[in-house]
Formats: structure tokens, C-alpha cells, sequence
């Protein structure tokens, strides 16, 4: 196994055995839930928005590894984003994840948007798994948006 890839195993495993902001916010935060029907995970995604800026995000809830993992990884990319710069990495990691792009662009690359998220890359090869690494970010998405509607995989 490559070294890159046993990096990448490493950083997931470290986030769903100690997810980052695993919390609930205050009243004032824009929540929104997740489920994934195939393998039953859920999640639901707390987003403080600021002046069109995320300035906490976190999550709860049960689910994979993969869930667990991708979830941690978000808030911690996002936060402190301008809600512009999260969409820009949704759609580069859901390209990167989905297998519609093998690797992150080059503005990507140069601006470092992906980081350590690059770690799930390799869920494009399990397209069941695809679904749990997306699962935090569509939820999120409906968050950011203020949609009330369950966010689900299908």
C-alpha cells in the first residue's frame, strides 16, 4: 500500500474514532438532518452563519465510519468559510468523491481547498460508500439554505 494511502486510511480512522466538533449549538444556529436509508445513518449538521460567514459548524448523530469521518472532516474545513468558498469545496469534493473527477483541480490543488478531505478520494470505488461520505454535506447544504426536508442519499 502506498504511502499516500495509508495516510489517508489514518486520517479517517483518527476522525471517526475522535470526531471534531461533535456538538450540538446554540437556538440561534441553522440545523438541518440527514439519512442515509440504505445503511441507516444520520446526522444532523448545526451551522452559525455570520454575515454570510460559517463561523462554528458541528454534528451529531450515528452512523459509518465513512459518515463519521466525512462529517468531522467538513466542520473542519468549513468553518470560518464564506458561505461562497463552502460551496466551491462541495462541489470539488462531491466531483472527487462521486468519481467525476479523479483528483482535485488544478485551482483546487493551488488554493489547497480540499485538504485533508482528499482523504476520501478513494470512496469513489465503493459507490455504496459514496453515499455515507456525502450524506454531512447534503445535510449541510439543506442547513445553509434553510430547508427543512430530511436530506437523504437517494
Amino acid at each position: 500500500m502506498s504511502d499516500l494511502k495509508e495516510l489517508y486510511q489514518e486520517v479517517i480512522i483518527d476522525h471517526s474514532r475522535k470526531p471534531r466538533n461533535f456538538k450540538t449549538l446554540g437556538a440561534g444556529s441553522r440545523r438541518a438532518e440527514g439519512f442515509n436509508p440504505l445503511c441507516g445513518d444520520k446526522v444532523m449538521v448545526y451551522a452559525d452563519v455570520v454575515e454570510g460567514r460559517i463561523v462554528d459548524l458541528s454534528f451529531q448523530g450515528s452512523g459509518c465510519a465513512i459518515s463519521t469521518a466525512s462529517a468531522s472532516l467538513m466542520t473542519d474545513a468549513l468553518k470560518g468559510k464564506s458561505l461562497d468558498q463552502a460551496r466551491v469545496i462541495f462541489d470539488q469534493f462531491h466531483r472527487l468523491v462521486t468519481g467525476a473527477q479523479s483528483e482535485p483541480s488544478e485551482e483546487a490543488s493551488r488554493d489547497n481547498l480540499l485538504g485533508k478531505l482528499s482523504a476520501l478520494g478513494g470512496v469513489r470505488e465503493f459507490p455504496m460508500r459514496v453515499k455515507c461520505a456525502t450524506l454531512a454535506w447534503h445535510t449541510l447544504r439543506n442547513a445553509l439554505g434553510n430547508d427543512p426536508s430530511v436530506a437523504v442519499t437517494e
